[in-house]
C-alpha cells in the first residue's frame, strides 16, 4: 500500500465528494482517481477494498465535521448554562450544514452500512463512540439537563439537519436559530417521568 499521507487524504476527501454527489453505487477506485485528478489506479494503491475505503471516509467525515477544540477550550470558560448548550447546538447546525458534502456522504454511508455488515459494525462503533463522549462532555461540564436530555437534543438535531440538506423547502422561512433554541429550551427543561 502506498504511503504518502497527503495523497492519502486527497483521496479519501475526493471519495467523500464522489459518495456525496453519486451514492456508494458510484464509489469506484476510478471514480475517486478521476475526483482526485490521479493517475489510474491511484486509489487502488492506496486502499486495500472498497471496505477498506468506506472505513477511511468513516472516520474522515467524522473528523471534518467534529468541533474545533479551541472553540471547545473558549466555551469551557462561559458558564455553564441554558445559553450555553443552545451555543453548542447552533454551533452545530452551521457546522454541518456548512460541510454538506460531508454530512451527505455520511447518510450515503450508513444507507450503505444496511448492506455491508462490516461498515455497520465499524459506523456503529464511531458513532456510537462520539455519542457517548458528546453525553460524557455534556454531563461532565455541568451543563443542565441529563443523558435523555442529550439524546434528545442528538436525535433532533440529526433530524432537523437530515431535513434541511435534502429537503429545504419544507422548513422554508423558518427561523432555524430560533427554532434551535426552542428546542434546547424545552428539552433541557422538560424533565422525564
Amino acid at each position: 500500500m502506498a504511503q504518502n499521507p497527503e495523497r492519502r487524504a486527497a483521496l479519501v476527501n475526493a471519495a467523500i465528494e464522489v459518495l456525496a454527489r453519486e451514492g456508494a453505487r458510484g464509489l469506484t477506485f476510478r471514480a475517486v482517481d478521476v475526483e482526485a485528478n490521479v493517475p489510474k489506479g491511484t486509489a487502488s494503491n492506496y486502499f486495500a477494498s472498497r471496505d477498506d475505503l468506506f472505513d477511511q471516509v468513516g472516520k474522515r467525515i467524522h473528523e471534518r465535521m467534529g468541533p474545533d477544540p479551541a472553540v471547545i477550550e473558549e466555551s469551557g470558560r462561559k458558564p455553564q448554562n441554558l445559553d450555553l448548550v443552545i451555543e453548542y447546538m447552533q454551533g452545530l447546525f452551521g457546522r454541518i450544514t456548512g460541510d454538506r458534502t460531508g454530512y451527505l456522504a455520511l447518510q450515503e454511508l450508513r444507507l450503505e452500512a444496511v448492506r455491508r455488515p462490516e461498515l455497520r459494525t465499524t459506523l456503529t462503533r464511531t458513532i456510537s463512540g462520539n455519542l457517548e463522549r458528546d453525553i460524557g462532555f455534556h454531563l461532565g461540564s455541568g451543563l443542565p439537563g441529563d443523558r435523555s436530555t442529550v439524546l434528545m437534543l442528538y436525535l433532533a438535531m440529526n433530524a432537523l439537519i437530515v431535513e434541511h440538506l435534502t429537503l429545504p423547502g419544507v422548513l422554508e422561512g423558518v427561523d432555524t436559530e430560533r427554532l434551535i433554541a426552542d428546542l434546547v429550551t424545552r428539552a433541557v427543561a422538560t424533565p422525564v417521568a
